[in-house]
């Protein structure tokens, strides 16, 4: 049963279809606010079952009037005057009995009637008990999800036509959304935070000391040295003449000319064959002393208060206020206008990426039943969780919603809903008054004559 909460605005109620007078305010045929399409089509009905009903009740009038004054002279009509009589017995009743349902039959405050209106509060509060109860159980709930098998049903649409697609236009939507709503110097503030947290608030020299001492027992310096190693000895190579003039400047004046020649060739000559051994030795005694010299600064690092104190200082300098929320602003600039680029171009590689993750997923799910297996769980374990502790405030919401609503005008928007069927209640009633009229009296006209 569907009920609208929206806000009414009343018109003027349409004329009575029943025995009993109507109130200004309402109209049990119309409820007296703007209808929708399909509520003005229940209305019609409704209006249409009423004058049906009344019209019975009106046809058992008339036949008991007429029978009632013509059964002397026609003795037969002794029963149809009964049948009538039992007609509007059971028209009359069962008017009543709905009537009282919605209001008070002919406005009189007769005990037990217009039980809607006075109960809408306590009928609220019992449905929402009786949906909290009966609905919103862990046990429904994990075995309403157990027989769906959600994980394969979203696997087939993940990986069908469409479906990644639809994934990814809907990230993005919140991506964009989510970009629209933060605010950049809140944002840079954070990843200034964190960064001063996680980057600048720790000591630079144990933890780098650490990691240079691993990466110099493994030996991955070495392809460094013997980048140096082989730059040194090139420039040695091509710079002959550098070298003698070196020499030659710091000679004194009174050498000959030719001597600084001699001496700066041997010089460059003993310099190249001590760099070309060094290159071509792996375990000369330079490189050894390179590696004696990178063991001890990274001991330091982590064990030498002074060493570690050089390493802050040079942190500060690296690191200093400004650099930092430069580098918050450029990090927070760059993601957001990478990934606003990305969202906006659907050929972009992070969104032809996204799209396949997502599709790749989807065919997990379906041909994977341990991994299905293991969503489905999940999704029952979430969904018993917040059945189990948001159930009270889910079905509160219908508690309060029809406690909200105006008394009459509930009733109003109930008898749109059922009052068509419910005006079958009279018709039958007339009926079978009729018939259980007819029976009675024939049962003791033959019994006492």
């Amino acid at each position: 049963m569907q009920v609208n909460s929206e806000p009414t605005t009343r018109q003027d109620p349409p004329r009575p279809a029943g025995p009993a007078p109507r109130s200004p305010k309402a109209s049990a045929a119309v409820v007296g606010h703007q209808l929708s399409a399909g509520d003005a089509e229940k209305a019609a009905a409704l209006r249409k079952m009423k004058l049906v009903a009344l019209g019975l009740l009106i046809a058992m009038a008339i036949i008991f009037v007429f029978a009632f004054a013509l059964q002397k002279d026609y003795p037969w009509l002794q029963y149809l005057r009964a049948a009538a009589e039992g007609g509007m017995v059971g028209a009359l009743a069962d008017w009543f009995a709905v009537t009282a349902l919605f209001k008070y039959p002919m406005g009189i405050k007769i005990p037990h009637t217009a039980i809607i209106p006075r109960r809408k509060d306590q009928i609220g509060a019992s449905l929402g008990e009786f949906v909290e109860t009966n609905f919103l159980s862990e046990q429904v709930v994990h075995d309403k999800l157990a027989s769906v098998n959600v994980a394969r049903k979203a696997g087939q649409w993940l990986a069908g036509p469409g479906g990644a697609e639809r994934v990814a236009k809907e990230g993005a939507t919140v991506i964009r959304g989510a970009f629209k709503v933060l605010n950049d110097d809140d944002v840079q503030a954070v990843i200034e935070a964190m960064v001063r947290k996680h980057l600048l608030a720790p000591p630079w020299g144990p933890p780098v000391g650490r990691m240079a001492e691993r990466i110099f027992a493994d030996g991955h310096h070495h392809n460094l040295v013997d980048l140096l190693v082989d730059r040194a000895a090139d420039w040695v190579d091509d710079n002959h003449e550098t070298v003698s003039r070196l020499v030659s400047d710091r000679s004194p004046s009174w050498v000959p000319q030719f001597v600084d020649g001699l001496v700066g060739d041997k010089v460059y000559v003993e310099i190249l064959k001590f760099v070309r051994a060094v290159q071509s030795d792996p375990n000369h005694q330079v490189r050894q002393s390179i590696d004696k010299y990178l063991n001890d600064l990274a001991q330091d690092l982590q064990h030498d208060p002074a060493m570690i104190a050089r390493a802050e200082d040079l942190k500060a300098q690296v690191l200093g206020d400004p650099e930092v929320r430069e580098l918050a602003s450029r990090t927070w600039g760059t993601v957001k206008n990478a990934l606003l680029s990305a969202v906006d171009d659907p050929d972009s590689e992070l969104t032809v990426r996204f799209k396949a993750t997502v599709r790749d997923f989807g065919l997990r799910l379906v041909t994977d039943a341990e991994l299905a297996g293991k969503v489905n769980a999940w999704i029952g374990d979430a969904a018993g969780y917040l059945v189990r502790t948001y159930r009270s405030d889910i079905a509160g919401v219908i508690t309060d919603t029809v406690a909200r609503w105006d008394a009459e005008e509930t009733s109003q928007k109930i008898e749109l809903q059922v009052g068509k069927d419910l005006q079958f209640i009279r018709i039958n009633g007339t009926v079978v008054g009729s018939l259980a009229g007819l029976v009675i009296f024939s049962a003791a006209h033959l019994v006492f004559g």
